[in-house]
């Protein structure tokens, strides 16, 4: 007998496109339909960045859950649980399982679930710090899915959530989108005004302050003194956007940098890098890291969670300290004069992403998490069902006996 698909509802707040969006995508576009229904909720600004690559038996609620005060959008995405009769809800970022997660609870939701993705390295101050707010919606969370082990040991350690419901599932992407023997468009570096033999650095990544951007702008100069026709394209959007263009008119590199935007095809822009740069202060497991060395193509990193677990130092990449333009600078420059040890670095990342990063294990993974948590919760239910049929039967049999 065919199974009936179970209705999985994800849950973004986040107005961007970013890592935890391409996570998500991977998750919608990969489910497999005989056990799973894929629906998806997220704010309007978010679903028209998306839909191109969404599939197309994914329904879309616009939904903005940013403050308290957003009573109606409350009601509304309780509506939709209790209407598409949801058995899954799996919220992506704390800030989307903060709203979401007590209204799954409040509506019965057998299976709650949250990917907080990343070290929030935001989080100031004495009550934000605390994580009460995280432990107390922790009690609500079913399973929280780590998407490596450095985040799993901040979930488990900073945050002091329980270490039982944590499970570790790398970040996956489709490796078959990259194919280092190709050359890039003939014409891209010309569209670009960059020189044939121009060494190409290229940074993918929102153009928010977690990125480092600003850190990376600050190393152009000292590796123009030495390689003086490098250049430098940023891949991506983001609030600080005029800001970063700004900042290069005062470095006096604006020659150097290309602001191009979000692109939808980044494997044609990873065969234009000679390499990649990684510059973040914080991450959970990088997208953008798995993707350029699948490209064979080397990554200098900042060492902060998750990165490490993508580019090992001196095996697939190298690592600086974060927040720091002459470490990364060194780096870039090192890369820069060693053809060979770029190429070898290339290739053994290609290795070791496509061992231990592929989406289908990540989809797998993730499939069987749902399985398990939905048929514990089955078997909970069931178990309480038992339990109170007892009582109300032992609550009988005492009243008729007070009666003889």
């Amino acid at each position: 007998m065919k199974p009936i698909p179970t209705p999985i509802l994800y849950f973004s707040n986040e107005p961007t496109r970013g890592g935890a969006e391409e996570h998500l995508l991977t998750l919608l576009r990969g489910l497999d339909r005989t056990y799973f229904q894929p629906l998806l909720a997220c704010p309007s600004e978010l679903a028209q960045k998306l839909r191109p690559d969404l599939p197309i038996d994914v329904e879309v609620f616009p939904i903005s859950l940013r403050r308290p005060s957003h009573v109606g959008a409350m009601l509304h995405l309780a509506r939709i649980l209790r209407r598409r009769r949801v058995k899954i809800l799996h919220s992506h970022l704390f800030y989307a399982s903060l709203f979401a997660s007590p209204i799954g609870w409040i509506v019965g939701v057998p299976v709650i679930i949250e990917t907080p993705h990343v070290r929030e390295d935001w989080r100031r101050g004495w009550l934000k710090s605390k994580f009460l707010v995280d432990r107390l919606v922790g009690r609500l969370v079913t399973r929280y899915i780590a998407v490596s082990h450095a985040n799993k040991r901040y979930l488990a350690e900073d945050k002091n959530l329980s270490k039982e419901k944590i499970t570790v599932i790398h970040n996956g992407s489709d490796l078959r989108r990259f194919r280092p023997e190709q050359s890039p468009s003939p014409g891209l570096k010309r569209s670009l005004g960059f020189g044939t033999d121009d060494p190409v650095l290229m940074v993918v990544g929102r153009l928010e302050p977690q990125k480092g951007h600003r850190i990376l702008l600050q190393a152009i100069p000292d590796i123009r003194r030495e390689f003086s026709s490098v250049r430098l394209v940023c891949v991506g959007t983001g609030s600080l956007e005029n800001d970063l263009m700004r900042f290069v008119g005062e470095l006096g590199i604006e020659s150097a940098v290309r602001f191009v935007g979000f692109q939808a095809d980044v494997a044609e822009w990873f065969k234009l890098a000679d390499i990649t740069v990684l510059p973040s202060f914080y991450e959970g497991l990088p997208l953008v890291a798995i993707e350029s060395l699948a490209a064979a193509k080397p990554v200098v990193a900042t060492a902060v969670d998750g990165s490490g677990e993508v580019v090992v130092d001196g095996e697939t990449g190298l690592t600086v300290p974060p927040g720091d333009p002459q470490a990364l600078s060194v780096a870039i420059c090192r890369l820069l004069r060693d053809v060979e040890l770029r190429k070898r670095l290339g290739r053994q990342g290609r290795e070791w992403v496509c061992k231990h990063f592929d989406e289908r294990e990540q989809i797998k993974q993730t499939q069987d998490l749902y399985l398990a948590s939905l048929q514990r919760a089955t078997q909970e239910s069931r178990q309480t069902a038992a339990v109170q049929r007892r009582d109300r039967s032992h609550a009988k049999s005492s009243d008729a006996g007070g009666i003889r």
